[in-house]
């Protein structure tokens, strides 16, 4: 019994208990490591004393040790050193003032471990060793000049140093690569520790206001593009090697793709076989294995509609192959895939932002461009548009290439390039070749002058547009979905031709009806007429009729013929981070951002050191109101047990209730009362 009565004493003081014990953890840990003994108690004065007071305090304890009045521990000795030389340092004084950095406390353990069991006057002087103050600071900024840079159309990562820190100066040559590799698509600049009213403000707050970093300096803070407070910008607390920074601002802060890493056996079939026949494969070649630079990566969105992306681990055992394959020689280097057949374009050697961008833009389409929804107008193979040679051109052409992806389709193109190369040639004929290059004139004249343009279309993805300009019995075969093994590609020019005339009037002309408004936007404003090649596969005779029909176009009035021609469709969706970072992570910060986020802050608040008191007030409150419940709870029973004990004694003490009632006709007939007789009036 009085086991299972200490078990339901300590099951209902539980809570008071467990708060208690809270309580008196936090004032044996917590508080001790919230207010832990400063450098200036080592040497006995107050904190934040001037450097002479410094000086003057060690000066005293040493001229103790000196004269053999105290004979000092090594370990004190070494403390006692440590403040000496820490707080003798302007800028590291500055620093363990403001902010609490002390990033050179390790060597007190190190000196300590190193002077075991020897005499203080072992110990080699100083302690610490200054690095010099950071002469390779540039852009930085003040607190003048930070509301009108920050907070602009582009991203910013801002590095808070000091140029008394050691880590600092170590992360210069890191931080120079982090600023060229962010070259164009955001902006670096760095703040110094003693612009306090600038620093305080990056910096994070402590349960008790005071600013700290969290993992010292250097600090990396963003700033997202329109960002313009604290509740938006994102601190970084990774690795401060140069891949680690440029991947999180480029992933994190711009939203930009990652390009994936292939070997030579998934290369093929993961990425050029998986990539759209359409695109130009970009593979880059990389020595170190880092990931790609934030340049790179703005590339890969730009162009996404273009080209596909892909980096490849150089190792020197797999040069051979990729000398066989794609002709690199060396890493870095990058290599342009084109059309099937086409020799790779191979650039060797290290690359930065405009002069990768100069070379993508040379070289993002195919020898062959494939006509789509985003090349028809820059093509001028668009009856909405205008020929490339300008607005000012009433005629052009566009040679077309129609069939579903196949080896056949492979072959023709390869026709298609010679032709474009031959036509394209600007070297004058000989005398044995003047005929035959007067039968060429047109086309050649037509492609120099931009009105001429060849291209290839994949009939299967684009099937409504390829049956409209091939309509004919045997269109499937180059059409739509495969339904037969045979694939023939069909070659067909369509001419172009704008009414100047009647733009004109169509512009000076109002509709007057809604049917008027609804007929001008069902026709072309280009008239278009049709012609198909039937005949051999020749380049000779290939070239013969493209010239012919460039000739017959521009010297025979055609009837003006216009149609609606239907839209090419897009070949894929836009891919998710074409939409941005801000529509997939929050407004400024990352799921993991946020993460870490709530993981500091339950940290913080589970250090503040000002929760023992609170546990200790709680645990009395709830112990109060537990002891108080259980009296009451206790007095009940008291009563009834002695109630048992003597029911006579308070029956007697308890009035009856008959005693209190008032008298009345019914009640019983007193002892001494007396009834008078009544008279009989019958009896006399």
């Amino acid at each position: 019994m009085e086991t299972a009565s200490i078990a339901s004493l300590l099951k209902s003081y539980s809570l008071p208990l467990l708060l208690f014990s809270l309580a008196l953890f936090y004032q044996l840990f917590v508080i001790p490591s919230a207010f832990p003994p400063s450098h200036y108690d080592v040497l006995g004065i107050e904190r934040y004393s001037s450097i002479e007071e410094v000086t003057e305090a060690y000066e005293r304890l040493s001229s103790k040790w000196n004269s053999g009045v105290e004979v000092p521990a090594t370990s004190d000795f070494i403390k006692i050193r440590y403040a000496f030389e820490l707080l003798r340092n302007p800028l590291w004084k500055r620093d363990y003032d403001q902010f609490g950095i002390d990033e050179q406390l390790h060597v007190i353990e190190k000196v300590k471990g190193q002077y075991i069991g020897e005499s203080f006057v072992e110990v080699d002087l100083p302690l610490l060793n200054s690095s010099g103050s950071t002469d390779n600071a540039f852009n930085v900024l003040t607190s003048e000049d930070f509301q009108a840079t920050i907070g602009n159309s582009e991203a910013w990562l801002v590095q808070v140093y000091s140029s008394g820190s050691n880590r600092c100066n170590l992360f210069s040559n890191n931080w120079k690569r982090i600023a060229a590799l962010l070259v164009g698509v955001g902006s670096t600049a760095m703040v110094e520790l003693g612009d306090i009213r600038l620093s305080t403000y990056l910096a994070e707050r402590k349960s008790t206001g005071q600013p700290f970093f969290r993992n010292g300096l250097p600090m990396l803070v963003a700033f997202p593009q329109d960002c313009r407070s604290s509740d938006c910008l994102v601190r970084y607390q990774g690795d401060l090697s140069v891949d680690a920074v440029s991947d999180w601002f480029a992933t994190t802060i711009l939203g930009l793709p990652r390009i994936l890493y292939y070997s030579k056996e998934s290369l093929g079939q993961d990425f050029i076989a998986k990539s759209g026949h359409h695109k130009i494969k970009v593979i880059c070649f990389s020595k170190t294995g880092e990931r790609a630079a934030p340049f790179l990566r703005q590339a890969a969105r730009d162009y996404w509609a273009y080209a596909s992306f892909a980096f490849v681990l150089w190792r020197e055992e797999e040069s051979s192959f990729w000398w066989n394959m794609l002709e690199v020689e060396s890493a870095p280097a990058i290599v342009f895939l084109k059309d099937p057949g086409v020799k790779p374009m191979v650039y060797h050697g290290s690359i930065n932002n405009s002069e990768f961008l100069n070379i993508v833009e040379k070289n993002k389409q195919h020898e062959l461009p494939q006509l789509r929804s985003i090349t028809s107008m820059e093509l001028g193979c668009d009856a909405r548009g205008y020929s490339r040679a300008g607005y000012d051109t009433t005629t052009w052409y566009c040679v077309v290439l129609a069939g579903r992806p196949s080896l056949e389709l492979n072959k023709m193109r390869e026709t298609m390039r010679r032709v474009q190369v031959i036509l394209s040639n600007d070297d004058k004929p000989n005398a044995a070749d003047s005929v035959h290059f007067l039968d060429l004139r047109p086309a050649t004249d037509a492609l120099k002058e931009k009105r001429l343009t060849f291209t290839w279309l994949d009939g299967e993805t684009q099937k409504g547009y390829c049956f409209f300009y091939l309509h004919s019995e045997n269109s499937y075969e180059t059409c739509g979905p495969r339904r037969d093994p045979n694939d023939v590609p069909q070659l067909f020019i369509v001419r172009y031709k704008r009414n100047s005339t009647e733009a004109d009037i169509k512009v000076e002309r109002k509709p007057r009806t809604i049917w008027d408004t609804l007929q001008d936007n069902d026709v072309d404003p280009a008239s278009q007429l049709v012609a198909r090649y039937n005949d051999s596969g020749d380049i000779p005779q290939v070239i013969k009729w493209v010239s012919q029909i460039i000739k017959d176009g521009d010297s025979r009035d055609l009837p003006f013929f216009r149609t609606k021609t239907p839209e090419l469709i897009p070949e894929e969706a836009d891919p998710i981070w074409s939409r941005g970072a801000q529509s997939i992570l929050s407004t400024s910060k990352g799921i993991k951002q946020k993460a870490q986020s709530i993981k500091n802050s339950i940290f913080d608040f589970l250090g503040d050191p000002r929760l023992g008191p609170i546990f200790l007030l709680g645990a009395l409150i709830s112990f109060g109101s537990i002891y108080l419940r259980r009296s009451q709870s206790t007095q009940p029973s008291q009563q009834s047990t002695k109630e048992k004990v003597r029911p006579s004694q308070r029956n007697r003490m308890k009035p009856s209730k008959q005693d209190q009632l008032p008298p009345s006709m019914t009640d019983a007939e007193p002892k001494d009362a007396y009834q008078m007789p009544l008279s009989d009036s019958d009896s006399e």
